[in-house]
């Protein structure tokens, strides 16, 4: 995929596996925009840079998480998404189906595992 104009927002309140996701998906073709922490920030910056992707933790800071920030999103947008979490809570799944996601992955993540994800959707990006 090397078409840089895929724009990806990755929102995740852990810093260190911000910019590891950002690595993966720079290695993808991806451009990543910014570190985001808030799901409200999520929202604001889907509304204003329409990206191709979002890579969402589900437990973000703030007052709503990650699956909330989708639910406002799904309001304009049919973005894909993929969740990362540390919490494969059966519950959390259930409420992340609500949003259509591509896929849901559980931390650690290594980059085969994102690729694989991303490759579901952009496959034919890939070839």
């Amino acid at each position: 995929m090397d078409d840089d104009n895929k724009k990806v927002i990755i929102v995740e309140d852990d810093l260190i596996l911000n910019l590891l996701y950002e690595s993966y998906l720079e290695r993808l073709g991806f451009k990543t925009q910014g570190e985001l922490v808030y799901g409200k920030t999520a929202i604001e910056s889907a509304k204003k840079i329409k990206p191709d992707l979002i890579v969402m933790d589900i437990s973000l800071e703030g007052e709503i998480d990650g699956i909330d920030a989708m639910l406002e999103i799904r309001k304009f947008s049919e973005v894909p998404v993929i969740y990362i979490t540390g919490n494969s809570d059966p519950v959390h799944k259930q409420r992340a189906e609500q949003t259509d996601y591509l896929d849901y992955l559980t931390k650690p993540i290594e980059f085969d595992d994102l690729k694989k994800s991303v490759e579901k959707y952009f496959a034919s990006d890939t070839e």
